[in-house]
């Protein structure tokens, strides 16, 4: 394994950790494991983590202006209250749940939630992109995919940013930045050769360059917003699932990380899989937007 510049933050060893969300008013992260499954309160300063057991699968979240979160779950786009306790079903749009689940999203910078799913036998390219407006009312803005991943948007908000994890490929879509309305079809921002990883989540830099964690590739890399990869660094897990900018000025990059399902050889050389991880960084990230719905 080769030297990493990340260092663990939190012995987690969550199955699958993912969605790392950095609460700057509270200091602290808060991340899921989709398989425990769970959402977790991560405090760096005391390194106390707060557990709040979920009654099924929880994908992705955003934290809610009013207070508590809006989810993705395995059966629908959900409320939370502050205790991360479900308290309202917005819509359930998977037709069939025993093989489909929410899987990664974020608030936009107007104040909605995007939300995509995963389909888990990925015999077929249907998983789907949703957003929850402000009015809590949803729509599909996009499908013709095997596993929803990677949602982030431009700090200039011209661009939201999806990949499509088993077909290595990241997507960007035009957006009017007043609106956020999407303007046009997507388009390749970024194509990985396969069996060197693959984009999972991501977040994107105060200068607008998207950070990728590459699952099975054991690495987080930095694109410039012309799609080139500008540099990478290696991470103490195999399986890195999503990055989040952190701490007072926005320069700790967190990654969260899989140990679900990983080979025992895979795990012996990478003892510390299911961890998060934290690197310092020179540019920092953009502040997370609250769900205003």
């Amino acid at each position: 394994m080769m030297d990493s510049p990340f260092q663990s933050v939190l012995a987690a060893r969550a199955l699958l950790g993912e969605c790392p969300v950095w609460a700057g008013d509270e200091g602290v992260l808060y991340w899921v494991d989709i398989e425990a499954p769970s959402l977790n309160r991560f405090d760096p300063s005391s390194g106390k983590n707060s557990v709040y057991p979920m009654p099924e699968n929880i994908g992705c979240f955003g934290r809610r202006e009013q207070g508590g979160f809006i989810a993705g779950l395995r059966s629908g786009l959900w409320l939370l209250d502050k205790q991360a306790r479900p308290i309202e079903c917005l819509a359930r749009p998977v037709a069939d749940t025993s093989i489909s689940r929410f899987n990664d999203g974020r608030v936009d910078p107007w104040g909605r939630f995007w939300a995509g799913t995963i389909h888990e036998p990925r015999d077929a390219p249907l998983a789907s992109l949703y957003r929850v407006g402000t009015d809590l009312g949803y729509e599909r803005l996009a499908g013709e995919v095997l596993v929803s991943n990677g949602v982030a948007f431009s700090p200039d908000r011209r661009w939201a940013y999806h990949s499509d994890t088993p077909n290595h490929v990241i997507y960007r879509y035009p957006l009017k930045p007043e609106t956020g309305e999407i303007l046009g079809p997507r388009e390749v921002f970024h194509r990985f050769p396969f069996g060197n990883g693959r984009p999972d989540g991501a977040a994107v830099d105060s200068e607008g360059y998207y950070w990728s964690a590459l699952f099975e590739g054991g690495r987080v890399v930095r694109l410039s917003a012309e799609g080139e990869i500008v540099a990478e660094y290696p991470v103490p897990a195999r399986c890195p699932t999503m990055c989040a900018f952190g701490g007072d000025d926005l320069k700790t990059l967190y990654v969260t990380s899989a140990r679900h399902g990983r080979p025992a050889e895979e795990l012996e050389a990478y003892p510390q899989s299911g961890n998060i991880f934290a690197m310092r960084v020179d540019v920092p990230g953009c502040p997370e937007p609250l769900f205003a719905g």
